[in-house]
């Protein structure tokens, strides 16, 4: 029986390499729209994509959550999330490293799953006016990647 411990799919050893990024903390709506941009691409086109974004080239698209969002050229309403896209990067860089450990061809691999789910929500305060206090939790965003070789 094949072990799954964090992983939302099982996935075959011998075909494919995965990665499991725990409590960042970025936006979990921006980590979905993001994951969604990605999904399905090969690693070097992900990367090239998710590296244009960091370097607001690239605008991503935003389906949910986009109202009095600007809208950007070629795109309609979207946003370049960097710090988002520096942690989904993190977490494929470790994918593919994962797959060259395995003695795979990484960048011709493709990402078949990429799921971002919300990780614990770190508890805050932010000080305001007349010694009062106001919540000011800080989310987390918990982000696996799983890429296999094509036939």
């Amino acid at each position: 029986m094949a072990t799954n411990k964090g992983y939302t799919t099982v996935s075959d050893p011998d075909t494919t390499a995965k990665a499991l990024s725990k409590e960042q903390p970025i936006s979990p709506k921006l980590a979905r729209e993001v994951a969604k941009m990605v999904r399905g691409m090969t690693v070097s086109q992900a990367r090239t994509a998710l590296e244009e974004v960091i370097a607001l080239e690239r605008p991503v698209k935003l389906y949910r959550y986009n109202k009095r969002v600007a809208h950007k050229p070629g795109v309609g309403p979207g946003k370049y999330p960097v710090k988002v896209s520096k942690a989904i990067l993190a977490c494929l860089e470790s994918a593919a490293s994962n797959a060259d450990y395995k003695g795979m061809d990484s960048d011709g691999m493709v990402i078949s799953t990429i799921s971002v789910a919300r990780g614990q929500v770190m508890p805050g305060r932010r000080p305001r006016a007349q010694g009062r206090a106001t919540e000011w939790n800080q989310d987390t965003v918990n982000i696996e990647i799983i890429i296999s070789e094509v036939e």
